[in-house]
């Protein structure tokens, strides 16, 4: 076994810890990821309270979002070799299930590990003083090196830079996917996006490349809603009633055509508002979760839903395909229509991923990273 440095929940409600773990070898079908770089997502800090997918076990490596090199492959692998480039996808796929045959692959049954990090054989190859310990969404990118399967590996050029690969993981494609795939953005529809983090701001994005006639971007810290004016915000406002007000104006008294909901924490009271603000046969996008489980974390008057005709649309991955959309994305990056080097503002090492998401909370970062150090 070789021994990998990774930040850990050891148990809910407990913060991140750095520990030392064993890893075994790849075995079939697997590969040996060298981690590089890896998101600071909410969705893993949502697993500290439980939340993001529910259930799970402790100990949980964290990091769902990340970038490496293959340095080893296991048995029967074929897609790769060692050297290769990588997006980790935190989508398992396996391929045969009725959802992947259906062009659903991110309900891939592999889903159900996702919160212990159970690789698909029903066995770990992470130990922690001779526990068997997993990685959120079968990959715990806040390890330096990781066992995956290879289906969950998406190769990428040798020339492009890791540190904006990782992003192209989960939030890029969750939040461009809300507005592309889900919303159905059209040329001219007033957009309203609600949290303007990882995953909003790649719903701004995405909203003015499909040509938008207006985004409005609701965020009460100041410098997102600012910086969100230089990826394709024209409006932005610090309350769900001041946008929801500027829809209405911009719109002749219409509304939003399309709301999406990306807040850190999904609240009755967000829900509410975003309703209130999306007009007449409006798109509600709900990409948001709670930190909790089963939280009741969505409140919806259903008169105004059906009179006004809106469709509420849950999310799950920005409805992307991660081996069709990444290599997609990645390819809409090199021509200059995605940000992703301005997103990241902040860097850490794997012993300050406790003070990275404090950081995330405070809404000092618009995306973190975690650059492991080898």
């Amino acid at each position: 076994m070789m021994k990998v440095q990774a930040s850990v929940l050891l148990e809910q409600e407990r913060d991140w810890e750095t520990v030392t773990l064993e890893l075994q070898p790849p075995q079939e079908m697997e590969v040996l990821i060298r981690v590089q770089y890896a998101g600071l997502c909410r969705s893993d800090e949502h697993r500290r309270h439980g939340g993001a997918g529910g259930g799970g076990v402790y100990p949980l490596i964290g990091g769902h979002e990340g970038s490496g090199v293959v340095e080893e492959v296991g048995p029967g692998v074929t897609r790769l070799k060692p050297g290769d480039q990588v997006v980790l996808s935190p989508v398992p796929q396996c391929g045969l299930c009725k959802y992947c045959l259906s062009g659903r692959s991110r309900m891939c049954e592999l889903q159900m590990n996702v919160a212990t990090g159970m690789l698909p054989d029903g066995t770990y190859r992470n130990y922690l003083d001779g526990r068997p310990v997993g990685g959120f969404c079968i990959l715990g990118t806040f390890a330096d090196h990781i066992v995956v399967p290879q289906n969950s590996c998406i190769k990428i050029p040798d020339w492009f830079p890791l540190h904006a690969a990782a992003l192209l993981s989960c939030g890029v494609p969750t939040g461009w996917g809300s507005a592309e795939y889900v919303g159905q953005i059209s040329g001219g529809d007033t957009v309203m996006v609600i949290g303007a983090g990882g995953i909003g701001i790649n719903a701004v994005q995405a909203a003015a490349f499909l040509g938008a006639g207006q985004v409005i971007v609701v965020d009460p810290v100041p410098f997102k809603r600012e910086f969100s004016m230089t990826v394709g915000a024209t409006h932005t406002a610090a309350t769900i009633e001041e946008g929801a007000q500027l829809a209405r104006d911009l719109s002749h008294g219409t509304g939003a055509d399309v709301t999406i909901v990306t807040v850190g924490v999904m609240t009755p009271e967000v829900s509410a508002g975003a309703l209130e603000a999306t007009g007449k046969g409006g798109r509600l996008v709900l990409t948001a979760t709670a930190d909790v489980a089963y939280d009741v974390n969505v409140q919806i008057a259903g008169n105004r839903l059906s009179l006004y005709d809106i469709s509420l649309l849950g999310n799950l991955y920005g409805k992307c395909h991660p081996h069709y959309d990444i290599p997609r994305l990645a390819r809409l990056y090199d021509q200059g229509h995605l940000k992703l080097d301005e997103l990241i503002t902040q860097r850490y090492g794997v012993d300050q991923v406790a003070q990275g998401y404090a950081d995330v909370l405070d809404g000092k970062v618009v995306r973190a990273v975690l650059e492991h150090a080898h």
